[in-house]
């Protein structure tokens, strides 16, 4: 399929770098531009939970780099966006769904890094799996994310229930848990990635045989003119099993619907026995609960035969461009290092069980792993096929499977069918054409890319204020066409979206909650562009020493904030980012919270609800210079 090619307008882009560029009167704004002792990195995280430890960490371990870390998307589809636009690529970026098919595109603007010291500290079987059939590596694997099925020990011990080592075994305690009135077995169907998983997990002996592997070989190799299918010997197995699979789990009508929160309340009440997750999800379930949570593996027939399906919590690559400039090379190389250390990966899975692909760093697996040792010390590790086109199809193939529109042969059909002529909805249709062009970087008032999406949000919610809980633009708004896919890829992702009624007073505590450094050192803004994002509302703020600010004045409307006034507040944004002690440790007052409300309900994100308000708009508003900063240090 034909990528459009779509550029910013130049003359646009310096009108707003103007705009935000203009200075507050009496004291010092806080420029952005770097000193020239100084080197600028720009990181661009694949989600925001790469914020909990790793970037405080980096800009502790590197004083004298000026780090941009921007939460982007867990996509190649998005990188090759940035780039079809005439978008500079970040100098690190990072992705979680990677293939090597679907970063091909990608190439001519990476560094190869085959020859660096950083590839040399990792086993070279799993640097192969990246290697181009030129030669080159280009994409680094992070330490391991171990996907499988957790149980709830305490259950199997409170029933007398065993746990399983085998498949067969596995579909008895099924059948027990479901005797006595308890699931047995349960994921988030609805999501792609679930589908994607079990279709995987329940067959990798196959996937894993030589036929599987060379099958795989020459998907991850296709090209635009060489189109990949499914094989006729390992992928009609593959669908027979995960049939089976299907009927062993006991899904129901309608469980194709089931997304994270309801599963995971119905295990963590003890509803549930056993779900498909994470190792990570394990461990924060047991430390919040006080739950016995162990993991256990895909099972084969025999105990020989269960293997831990895994993958790099994500992939890192470096912009070309960085070679450029010998001391940013350096730099950049030097940061590399850090976070593939021991002590960089740990930052990195913030606690959570995972495994390493470098030689020299030893991960020791949490008490949740005890039963999967067998698999980790036989080396039956395997790394899911994640292309974007598998995830959508392993999504629409195992739903029409469970609402038993298909057997295995015909889910085998519609999936071969697919992946041979792969479109995505979302990316097709144009929704709009955008006029102007603003920027996402952080300037003296903000950046413009997120105060215009606030902005939007706010003119079709028809509230006073609109108050985004930080990282709110993933990338800058750009002049051109736009599908519903770029029109989400412009939100950041798993935003939740609130309203409530608040007096001038309690609209200047959640201010404060979002700006000020608390009283335990708790801060909630570790990087300037992670600054609330405001429409109606506008502050200014002390930066007292370098990352920690202090509120000042706010106003409403270019009127100063009436603390004895009803304003109607639009609040998006995650809770957990600000809340969690992993990520900021500043907890929403409990008054405040009390008083919101979902605006929107069953998961319905931000991103659907920027999409909706500019089905409506047909443009993305124009900026606003919503907050001051005044350096006093």
């Amino acid at each position: 399929m034909k990528k459009r090619r779509i550029f910013g307008l130049l003359l646009t882009a310096i009108l707003v770098a103007a705009m935000l560029t203009g200075c507050a009167g009496g004291k010092k704004p806080a420029e952005r531009v770097a000193q020239s002792d100084r080197i600028s990195i720009s990181m661009y995280m694949w989600d925001r939970s790469m914020f909990k430890q790793l970037s405080p960490w980096l800009e502790q371990k590197f004083p004298d780099i000026d780090f941009t870390f921007v939460q982007s998307y867990n996509s190649m589809e998005y990188y090759k966006d940035l780039m079809a636009r005439g978008e500079a690529m970040p100098d690190i970026i990072t992705c979680r769904r990677f293939s090597l098919n679907d970063a091909a595109p990608l190439s001519e603007y990476l560094m190869d890094l085959s020859k660096t010291e950083v590839a040399g500290t990792f086993y070279s079987s799993y640097l192969e799996v990246n290697r181009e059939t030129g030669g080159a590596i280009r994409w680094l694997p992070m330490c391991d994310e171990v996907d499988c099925t957790v149980a709830n020990k305490d259950l199997f011990d409170q029933y007398g229930i065993p746990l399983p080592s085998n498949y067969a075994e596995f579909v008895a305690a099924i059948d027990a848990f479901e005797a006595v009135g308890i699931k047995g077995y349960q994921t988030d169907w609805y999501y792609d990635y679930s589908g994607l998983e079990t279709i995987q997990g329940c067959s990798i002996p196959e996937l894993m045989s030589l036929e599987g592997t060379r099958w795989r070989m020459e998907y991850e190799s296709e090209t635009e003119d060489h189109r990949v299918g499914l094989d006729d010997v390992v992928w009609p197995r593959v669908f027979e099993k995960y049939e089976q699979f299907l009927k062993d789990v006991r899904v129901q009508p309608g469980d194709d619907e089931l997304q994270f929160s309801v599963v995971t309340e119905a295990f963590r009440a003890g509803k549930t026995a056993m779900f498909r997750n994470t190792a990570a999800l394990a461990d924060s379930i047991m430390a919040e609960d006080g739950t016995t949570c162990v993991i256990l593996p895909y099972f084969g027939e025999t105990s020989d035969d269960n293997w831990l399906l895994t993958y790099p919590m994500c992939q890192l690559a470096v912009s070309k461009r960085v070679e450029e400039d010998e001391a940013k090379k350096k730099a950049v190389m030097e940061v590399l290092m850090a976070i593939f250390s021991e002590e960089g990966q740990k930052h990195v899975a913030a606690g959570t069980s995972v495994l390493s692909y470098n030689k020299e760093v030893k991960i020791t697996p949490t008490k949740s792993m005890e039963y999967v040792h067998d698999c980790i010390e036989s080396n039956h590790l395997y790394m899911r096929l994640a292309s974007t086109e598998v995830f959508a199809i392993s999504q629409d193939v195992s739903h029409k499977m469970m609402r038993g529109e298909y057997d295995a042969k015909g889910a085998y059909d519609d999936f071969n069918a697919q992946i041979t002529d792969y479109k995505n909805p979302e990316a097709q249709e144009v929704l709009f054409t955008q006029e102007n062009a603003y920027s996402n970087d952080f300037g003296v008032h903000g950046s413009a890319a997120a105060s215009s999406l606030m902005n939007t949000l706010q003119a079709e919610s028809g509230d006073q204020i609109a108050i985004g809980y930080a990282s709110v633009a993933s990338s800058s708004i750009y002049a051109g066409d736009y599908t519903l896919q770029q029109v989400k890829w412009i939100m950041t992702f798993r935003n939740a979206i609130y309203r409530g009624e608040y007096t001038g007073e309690e609209v200047r505590r959640i201010m404060e909650w979002l700006v000020n450094v608390k009283e335990d050192g708790s801060n909630p803004i570790h990087h300037r562009n992670q600054m609330p994002v405001t429409s109606g509302l506008a502050f200014t703020v002390t930066e007292t020493e370098r990352g920690r600010f202090h509120l000042e004045e706010i106003t409403v409307d270019g009127k100063p904030l009436d603390e004895s006034a009803i304003y109607s507040v639009m609040l998006v944004g995650a809770d957990t980012y600000l809340e969690h002690p992993t990520f900021c440790n500043c907890p929403m007052p409990e008054d405040i919270k009390a008083k919101r409300e979902d605006y929107c309900v069953n998961d319905y994100t931000s991103q659907e609800y920027i999409a909706q308000a500019l089905n409506n708009s047909q443009q993305f508003l124009a900026p606003s210079e919503y907050v001051t900063i005044i350096q006093e240090y």
